[in-house]
C-alpha cells in the first residue's frame, strides 16, 4: 500500500490529480454527494414524524407506546447499520482503486447477508416483543400499545435491511440520488398508508405499524432491482456466496459494537424517560423524533465523507483525504448552527403537530432548546463518525464507542435517580444525553483524526 500522491484515473474513466484540487472543488463534491443524501436521509426519520404524528393524536398512552416501540426498532435496525456503512466503504475502496465487478459484488453479498438477518431478526421481535417492552419498564395500557405496534411492523424488517444494504452499496459507487428518490417515494407511500390505516379503516397504532412495513418492503424492492441490474452489467455472481457473505459479516462486526454503543445509550436514556412519567417520556419521543430527523440530516455530510474518504484511500490519495476531512467537518459545524436555530426557535409552533397535551408541548419544548444548542457540536461528531466509517476504521470505533458509553452510564444512572418528573426531569435529560455523551463522542473521534494510523490506503 502507498500513500504516495500522484496522477491518477478515477474508476470512471475521469482524469484528475491528486492532491492539488482546489477547495471549491472539494466542495462541489462534497455537495454533489451530500445534497441528494441529505433528502434520502431526511425522508426516513420522516417515518417516525408521520407515525408520531398519526399516532399522537389517538392520545398520550398510544404516543408514548410509540415512543418505545418505535424506540426498540430502530435501535435493532440502526444494530444493523453496518449494513450500509461497511458496504459504502467497502464499495469505494473497490471504486477508487478501479475494480467496479468488485464494488458491485460486495454490494450483492452485503444484500444476501441482509435478507438473511432481516428474516431471522422479524421473527426474534415478533416473539419477544412482550417481553422487551417490559424490560423498558412499560405497563398497561402503554405497553399493549407498545407491543401491538411491534407485531404489525416486525414483517417489515427484511426491508429495512435490504434498504441498508442496497443503499449502501449505491453510496460506495457515489450514486445518492436513486436512494433519495426511493427514500422521498416511500415517504409518501408511508404516509398514506398510515392515514388510511389508522383514521380510515380504524386500526389504530396496528395500522401504523403495517403501513410502515409495507412501505419498507416496496422500497427494499425497488432498490434491489437497481443494484441488480447494475451488477448484472458488470458480470458479478447474483448467488448468494459464503465466502462473501463471511467476508462482509467479519468486516461489519467492529460498526456493529459502535452502533451498539450507541443504542445503548438511546435505550438507556428512554428507560429514564420512562421513569419520569407519562408526560416525560411522550414529550421524550417528540425530542427524539426531532433530533433523528436533524441527525440525518447532518449524516448526510458524513455519507459524502464515507464516499470521498473510502474512494481517496482506495486510490492512495492522502492529500484528498486531507481535504474531504477539513471541508466536511467546516460543514457539518455550519451547518449544526443553522439547524440549532431552527430546531430551537421555532419549537414551540411545530410541537403542536404531535400532541395536544399542553404538558407534553411544554416539556418537549424546553427539551428542544437544550438539544437545539448542542448541534454544533452533533455536526462535528458525525462528520468524523463518516470520515472514520470511510476509512474502515471500525475497531477504533468500536473501543471510542465503548468509552463514551462508559462515561455517559453514570450521568444517566443519576438522573432516573434523582432528576424530577415532568419538564425539568426531561431537560436535564437531554442536557446528559446531547451534551455529555456527544461532547465524549467528539473528543475522542477527534483525537484520532487528528493522527495518520485511521488513514490506510488501497483496496
Amino acid at each position: 500500500m502507498t500513500d504516495t500522491p500522484a496522477h491518477h484515473e478515477d474508476a470512471d474513466g475521469a482524469t484528475g490529480v491528486r492532491g492539488s484540487q482546489p477547495s471549491g472543488g472539494v466542495d462541489r463534491q462534497i455537495l454533489a454527494l451530500a445534497v441528494p443524501a441529505l433528502g434520502a436521509l431526511v425522508a426516513e426519520p420522516l417515518f417516525v414524524l408521520v407515525d408520531s404524528a398519526v399516532v399522537g393524536h389517538l392520545g398520550t398512552a398510544p404516543l408514548a407506546g410509540l415512543a418505545l416501540a418505535s424506540t426498540l426498532l430502530v435501535t435493532l435496525v440502526g444494530l444493523c447499520v453496518f449494513l450500509a456503512y461497511a458496504t459504502t466503504a467497502a464499495v469505494a475502496r473497490r471504486l477508487g482503486a478501479r475494480d467496479r465487478r468488485g464494488a458491485l459484488q460486495v454490494g450483492v453479498d452485503g444484500m444476501w447477508l441482509a435478507a438473511g438477518l432481516g428474516a431471522v431478526l422479524a421473527v426474534a421481535l415478533w416473539a419477544a416483543a412482550p417481553w422487551l417492552v417490559g424490560a423498558l419498564g412499560a405497563s398497561g395500557e402503554v405497553a399493549r400499545q407498545a407491543v401491538v405496534y411491534l407485531h404489525w411492523s416486525a414483517p417489515g424488517l427484511p426491508g429495512m435491511l435490504l434498504v441498508l444494504a442496497a443503499t449502501g452499496a449505491l453510496r460506495g459507487l457515489q450514486d445518492t440520488r436513486t436512494p433519495l428518490w426511493v427514500a422521498a417515494g416511500g415517504a409518501v407511500v408511508n404516509t398514506v398508508l398510515n392515514v388510511w390505516f389508522v383514521y380510515g379503516l380504524h386500526r389504530g397504532i396496528a395500522g401504523s405499524g403495517l403501513g410502515t412495513a409495507l412501505t419498507q418492503l416496496g422500497m427494499a424492492a425497488v432498490l434491489v432491482v437497481v443494484v441488480v441490474r447494475g451488477a448484472r452489467s458488470v458480470g458479478a455472481d447474483l448467488r448468494p456466496a459464503a465466502g462473501g457473505i463471511w467476508a462482509h459479516a467479519r468486516a461489519g462486526f467492529p460498526l456493529l459494537v459502535r452502533t451498539a454503543t450507541l443504542r445503548g445509550a438511546i435505550l438507556l436514556t428512554v428507560w429514564v424517560a420512562t421513569g419520569l412519567g407519562a408526560v416525560a417520556l411522550a414529550g421524550h419521543q417528540v425530542v427524539n423524533s426531532v433530533w433523528g430527523l436533524t441527525a440525518f440530516a447532518l449524516d448526510a455530510l458524513a455519507i459524502a465523507a464515507q464516499a470521498l474518504v473510502g474512494h481517496a484511500l482506495g486510490a492512495a490519495d492522502v492529500p484528498r483525504t486531507r481535504a474531504v476531512l477539513r471541508r466536511t467537518l467546516q460543514w457539518g459545524v455550519g451547518a449544526g448552527v443553522v439547524i440549532g436555530l431552527v430546531v430551537g426557535g421555532t419549537a414551540w409552533l411545530y410541537v403542536r403537530l404531535f400532541t395536544t397535551d399542553p404538558d407534553v408541548r411544554q416539556a418537549a419544548v424546553v427539551a428542544l432548546v437544550v438539544a437545539a444548542v448542542t448541534l454544533p457540536m452533533a455536526g462535528w461528531v458525525f462528520v468524523l463518525d463518516g470520515v472514520l466509517i470511510g476509512a474502515g476504521d471500525g475497531r477504533f470505533l468500536a473501543w471510542a464507542g465503548v468509552l463514551t458509553l462508559v462515561v455517559y452510564v453514570p450521568f444517566a444512572l443519576a438522573l432516573r435517580a434523582w432528576a424530577p418528573d415532568g419538564t425539568a426531569g426531561l431537560a436535564w435529560l437531554w442536557a446528559a444525553f446531547a451534551g455529555v455523551f456527544m461532547a465524549a463522542r467528539a473528543l475522542t473521534t477527534g483525537w484520532r483524526a487528528r493522527g495518520t494510523a485511521w488513514m490506510v490506503t488501497g483496496a
